[in-house]
């Protein structure tokens, strides 16, 4: 559509070829849609969910008997002084031992669904080894977050964790950094063991215990991340996490032509990294590389250090770890040759990707391959194990998701103005531990899991392109005059307008007359400043540079407005983070809207009646 719009004002700069991608295979490129009452329509993938195996640890065995010395999981060592050193692996035979030992030493201990195991660990060697043994010995583990064990200042998420779970054993890798969170949290009579996982030598009854597990036997429990609510334990099942990986392979068929390598730092207590991406691994007897960098200033060095050495065959990210990666590539010519010497497919998944951000990746991949990588993408939640829509073609806007995987029935249901979306097939969660009330209110009278993600058609004369992401319909709200805001799409044309220097938005205006945003700024727009590196947030914000560059902004989105819900009429750049403790963000750094409004009602209020300084309006505006 850009193409064409550029066409009609300057036709003699136009290509009419399309751009070439690296060859990618679109499992599913077609649906079928059946019409209900009221609306409703009903939409299913064209193929049928093939056989997968029953339980997780199917794939474990078969690949250790198959492929024992191949690597299963690295992490990197540690040099004296902090810096990356050599990476130690640990096999496919090496971990089904590992499993098995493990495994005993939690059946010696009596642990069940009821007593499950609580892991405090970021990624590493030894959470990846408790977890297979946890899975092996059928007893239900859960990752938490580390943020709430070293962020958090109250400790509130992780005793409503802890509580929730009434774990019999809490493993944390590290005392002197876990052991303040857990001795303000762990009641007594729990037994806590830091460092290395429980081993005992392992006896018939372990591998009886495996061979007793099944489809409905509950693997582990992810908490989501909670908004205004406490967050909920979500169930996940063999069944559930297989089902799921069968789902990806076909409709991602990379997955199953080689043997995955992934480099990832995506953190296992989300669904993103622990279900997706370590399944994946597993299920398709692939090796992951265990990123300790992570998309912040401090820690992206790692990860473009990891990323110069391994190569991987497809690649998983947040929009802004690719934004990091894109920058880095214009001029590291090794981080260019390396990325891009294998990679079939790059993925993100966790908020809106800006326009700018995909065009510094084409220009690099085009600069040194020749061709584009097909950034794949989709929508799924923990409640889907996660995966549930992908995308059918590489001509991926911001935006899109594709078509339901198959075995996966959309239900796309008429609401307040929107369609939602609604999942059911065999990855869909049986509900929350504990919460019966939480897990009724979740399924609708047809067993539809209620997702409160909005959908649009790409295009409603094709439905075998599938869908658009819309929104959250809970986000969305009137004006005092009535009329619908529409959260989802105004934050992404903020995100955008303001790339690089937008990290997300908050949109506000809740039965006020107008629309204004709270922004978070990325790290970047110091640069912009062009204060010293010690300059606090504030001054940098309130900067000149800073300012102006802004009110571009401010003006570029009122003059691309198309009427009052779209218009931002006053914005104001946060100098002070988002709490995780008010829940205002997840670690993996998405932020949620509600819990930004909830907690900062007094600043809304100000950026509305005008008394909150450094507030940016349109010019020309008379609000």
């Amino acid at each position: 559509m850009k193409a064409a719009r550029a066409k009609s004002r300057k036709p003699e700069h136009v290509s009419t070829v399309s751009p070439r991608y690296r060859p990618l295979e679109f499992g599913v490129t077609r649906v079928t849609v059946r019409e209900g009452v009221g609306g409703i329509r009903y939409l299913r993938a064209d193929q049928d969910l093939q056989d997968c195996a029953p339980r997780i640890t199917d794939r474990l065995v078969h690949w250790a008997q198959t492929a024992p010395d191949r690597t299963f999981i690295a992490r990197r060592t540690r040099n004296a002084d902090g810096t990356p050193g050599a990476w130690q692996h640990i096999t496919y035979a090496q971990a089904l031992d590992k499993a098995r030992r493990i495994g005993q030493a939690l059946i010696d201990r009596g642990l069940d669904a009821h007593r499950p195991v609580a892991i405090l660990s970021e990624n590493s060697l030894e959470h990846a080894m408790l977890a297979l043994g946890c899975i092996y010995a059928g007893v239900p583990y859960c990752p938490v977050s580390p943020a709430y064990s070293l962020v958090s200042q109250d400790y509130d998420k992780l005793r409503h964790v802890l509580a929730t779970l009434t774990p019999g054993l809490v493993f944390a890798t590290d005392e002197a950094r876990y052991g303040k969170a857990v001795r303000a949290t762990v009641g007594e009579g729990t037994e806590v063991i830091y460092g290395q996982p429980p081993e005992s030598e392992p006896t018939p009854a372990v591998d009886a215990a495996m061979q007793a597990t099944g489809p409905d036997t509950i693997v582990k429990f992810l908490f989501t991340s909670g908004s205004t609510k406490l967050p909920k334990a979500v169930v996940n099942t063999h069944g559930m996490w297989c089902a799921n990986q069968q789902q990806m392979r076909q409709s991602m068929p990379v997955l199953a032509q080689d043997a995955p390598v992934l480099i990832d730092w995506l953190p296992w207590n989300h669904t993103f990294g622990g279900n997706h991406n370590f399944g994946l691994t597993l299920y398709n007897g692939g090796t992951l590389h265990i990123d300790d960098g992570k998309p912040t200033p401090a820690l992206v060095a790692e990860t473009l250090h990891n990323l110069r050495e391994i190569a991987p065959t497809v690649y998983f990210n947040v929009p802004t770890g690719f934004e990091a990666i894109a920058n880095a590539m214009k001029t590291d010519d090794q981080l260019r040759r390396n990325l891009l010497s294998r990679v079939q497919m790059f993925f993100y998944a966790g908020a809106a990707l800006a326009q700018p951000v995909w065009d510094a990746l084409h220009e690099s991949q085009e600069r040194e391959i020749g061709e584009r990588i097909v950034m794949g993408t989709g929508l799924g939640m923990t409640e889907s194990s996660p995966f549930g829509i992908f995308i059918t073609n590489p001509s991926v806007k911001s935006g899109y998701l594709g078509v339901p995987t198959p075995g996966l029935e959309l239900k796309l249901v008429p609401t307040d103005g929107k369609t939602e979306v609604r999942y059911k097939g065999p990855n869909i969660t049986p509900g929350y531990w504990r919460n019966v009330e939480a897990t009724q209110e979740s399924f609708d009278e047809e067993g539809f899991f209620c997702t409160g993600d909005a959908v649009l058609w790409i295009d409603e004369s094709d439905v075998h392109q599938g869908l658009k992401f819309d929104g959250r319909i809970a986000e969305d709200f009137k004006l005092a005059t009535g009329t619908f805001v529409s959260v989802g799409p105004l934050r992404a044309r903020i995100i955008a307008a303001g790339a690089p220097y937008v990290q997300d938005a908050v949109i506000t205006g809740l039965n006020l007359n107008e629309v204004g945003a709270l922004i978070f700024p990325t790290p970047a727009v110091r640069k912009l400043a062009g204060l010293a590196h010690t300059a606090s947030m504030k001054d940098v914000l309130e900067s000149a540079p800073v300012q102006a560059h802004f009110q571009k902004v401010a003006d570029e989105l009122a003059a691309t407005a198309t009427g009052s819900a779209s218009r931002v009429a006053r914005l104001h750049l946060m100098h002070e983070p988002p709490s995780i403790d008010r829940g205002e963000v997840t670690d993996k750094g998405s932020i949620n809207q509600r819990a930004v409004l909830k907690h900062r009602d007094a600043l809304v209020n100000a950026l509305h009646d005008g008394s909150l300084p450094f507030t940016l309006k349109p010019q020309g505006s008379k609000s």
